[in-house]
């Protein structure tokens, strides 16, 4: 167990805009995750889902991080 103040861990996460509202992520166990918008999100930034594949959103993953 670390002591109060110290780190116990450190993640190194890269992030890059693919296209749009597309981004991926690379993970530190070697994963990549795309995200995207969908429905609703889509509609409230005005991306036309016509140009774009319905990809979970950043907040999709934020959401079942929180709850797993």
């Amino acid at each position: 167990m670390s002591a109060m103040g110290e780190v116990a861990y450190e993640s190194h996460v890269r992030v890059t805009r693919e296209r749009g509202p597309d981004r991926g992520a690379d993970l530190p166990a070697g994963e990549y995750v795309a995200f995207g918008v969908h429905g609703a999100v889509a509609e409230h930034y005005g991306v036309s889902m016509e140009d774009f594949d319905p990809t979970s959103t950043t907040l999709d993953y934020v959401v079942a991080a929180a709850a797993g």
